[in-house]
């Protein structure tokens, strides 16, 4: 694993910039690093040591010089593509995963891409051509960004490299902000920071001569095989899940494994059969503590459990560097969760195995058994149910009226991912400033649009594999790593699980009893059934309890009322919004923590 930067060369200090660069992002390589310069472009590398220990360094160069690469990631199926490649005729210096890049994008060009299988984000100059060309891999586990100011043309797996070279301008997009305040992450192409954009999942792009083009080379497509029984989807399942989970286990270091009490990461945890498994809680309430079950699940399979108990000092102290290290504020509290396990893993292993993406393939949030849940209302003719949700949601709140309300409205306008902070018109009230961003369903339609005649849960499990996961689960997964120098794999984010799990009828995913139905009872095999069979939780974090303690609540008022807070918002409902919350009124947690997190993180970078 490790960290890439770049630029178009217009600049006499380029040496000294690149080298500030990659210093930015020491923490996702510090093996090593690496740099290319010439008259048209600087590249720069920072290693994690994984694969090849030796001779892995980067940049790495074809026979003839003429290509250049810089990688982050890893291909699980390179030693097939490197046979393959030998016999074809390309010579091979390094026994690197990197190098099947190079020679790959030699004899297939973007045709590479589809026959890839890892996670990757990768960049190939050619000298000859003057073109950069790179990649995203399948579901967006690594990141890339880009921008182009003041004629410069820059890459990298942080946004925070950027602002080292001197023609990046740093300015706010607030209209990142605003669409922020709905979805808790950023949605957009667009970044937080004015004209710096993301390389979207399974995307490649070209720069040459001042043009940027960039196009799709695979798409989830969801279509339902009804001729095999369940159980024969569970046995496929199950040896799909198996050879992935080899495949991931590729590596010349000891690999670990993350373990709550959920049954992704218990799934995970038993197949691998690693040596060790981390876990991290809050206090000695089960409800956010799962170090007692994981202990237990650890025994069961013959393995060390490691264990931290986070205190609400450390969490609340930590929050900025977190804030730091994501680039872009991102108001889920699992994250900093989430970096206390990785710190607690990097110092034993180099690589951890993580259950991210089970939950989007397979369908596992219980908001997908919602359109079950709702049949027998869903008979009432359309208009009326409209016009009762119009109605109920004139009323002042009460329990039961947001069923009302909900089901009044389509799909399309209900369910925009897995969190729904702010509405648009709550953000308009709550925003000081214009920014004219797009409705939530301007955002979301393209995704819908492409399942237009699927069943509802397939449409809400597309629309979260390429928003939800991309912008909140993985984005936090590859951050919150890199910031211990620790490789986070996730064997269930594989293109052979994918194709598998695109087949399977709507009924073997989500039913009445269970989500995920036909990956728990594949998990059956290797967990025990209280596991395989508990409900989705997620990662329980203390927040509404904490903002309900004097000295967190002080914390976050002083946050609320600052002259930042001022700049962007009508502070006077923030605190409303803190009071109503602290009296047990609303439980306004996930709003004031999604606030908070941006004036955070804007004071770490614009402050």
């Amino acid at each position: 694993m490790c960290g890439i930067v770049g630029f178009t060369n217009k600049i006499d200090s380029a040496e000294k910039v690149i080298d500030e660069m990659m210093d930015a992002i020491k923490h996702r390589g510090p093996d090593s690093d690496g740099k290319y310069i010439d008259g048209k472009i600087a590249m720069g590398f920072r290693r994690l040591s994984i694969i090849d220990l030796s001779t892995g360094s980067q940049p790495i160069f074809n026979e003839t010089g003429s290509l250049v690469l810089t990688f982050n990631g890893e291909i699980y199926n390179y030693r097939e593509l490197r046979k393959e490649l030998i016999e074809a005729g390309h010579v091979f210096s390094t026994n690197t995963d990197s190098e099947v890049l190079l020679h790959g994008y030699e004899q297939w060009g973007k045709d590479m891409l589809p026959k890839l299988r890892g996670m990757f984000a990768f960049v190939i100059w050619n000298t000859e051509t003057e073109e950069l060309f790179g990649a995203r891999d399948f579901f967006g586990i690594k990141p890339l960004y880009y921008t182009e100011m003041n004629g410069t043309f820059m890459y990298g797996s942080e946004i925070k490299s950027f602002l080292k070279h001197p023609h990046f301008k740093k300015e706010l997009n607030t209209t990142a902000l605003e669409n922020y305040l709905t979805f808790q992450y950023s949605p957009c192409e667009e970044t937080f920071f004015k004209g710096v954009y993301r390389l979207l999942p399974a995307h490649w792009f070209t720069y040459r001569n001042g043009e940027m083009h960039t196009g799709r080379y695979w798409d989830i497509n969801f279509n339902a095989d009804e001729g095999p029984s369940l159980d024969e989807w569970v046995e496929k399942i199950s040896e799909t899940f198996k050879d992935s989970v080899e495949a991931h286990k590729i590596a010349d270091v000891e690999v670990g494994s993350f373990l709550s009490s959920g049954v992704d990461s218990s799934y995970v945890a038993a197949v691998a059969n690693v040596d060790k498994t981390f876990t991290v809680g809050f206090g000695e309430d089960e409800k956010y503590n799962e170090i007692g079950y994981a202990k237990e699940f650890s025994k069961f399979i013959g393995k060390e459990n490691i264990s931290k108990v986070i205190t609400p000092e450390e969490y609340w102290e930590t929050f900025p560097k977190i804030q730091y290290h994501m680039d872009e504020p991102l108001a889920d509290p699992s994250a900093v969760a989430l970096y206390f396990v990785c710190r607690l893993a990097s110092q034993n292993v180099k690589v951890v195995l993580s259950g991210e993406g089970a939950d989007e393939i397979f369908g596992g949030y219980n908001i997908y058994k919602e359109p079950d849940d709702v049949a027998v209302y869903n008979k009432i003719p359309r208009p009326i149910r409209r016009c009762i949700g119009k109605c109920a949601s004139l009323l002042p709140a009460h329990r039961g009226l947001n069923f009302l309300i909900r089901r009044g409205k389509d799909l399309e306008e209900r369910f925009i991912g897995n969190a729904y902070i702010f509405s648009e018109k709550e953000r308009r009230q709550l925003l000081k400033i214009k920014t004219g961003a797009p409705a939530a369903m301007e955002i979301t339609k393209p995704f819908y649009d492409k399942t237009v005649g699927k069943d509802a849960v397939t449409r809400m499990q597309y629309l979260d594999l390429n928003m939800w996961m991309t912008g909140d689960i993985l984005l936090k997964a590859d951050k919150m790593s890199m910031a211990n120098s620790l490789e986070l794999r996730v064997p269930f984010l594989d293109k052979y699980i994918m194709a598998l799990a695109e087949r399977i009828p709507k009924r073997y995913r989500v039913t009445k009893e269970n989500t995920k139905f036909a990956m728990r009872k594949a998990a059956l095999a290797a967990c025990p059934p209280l596991t395989a069979n508990k409900k989705k939780l997620g990662f329980p974090v203390p927040i509404r309890v904490w903002l309900k303690e004097d000295k967190y609540y002080n914390t976050v008022r002083t946050a609320f009322e600052s002259d930042r807070a001022k700049q962007f918002f009508n502070t006077d409902k923030l605190v409303e919004l803190l009071d109503q919350h602290r009296a047990g009124k609303y439980d306004n947690s996930r709003k004031i923590w999604t606030v908070y997190t941006f004036l955070v993180w804007h004071e770490v970078y614009f402050g």
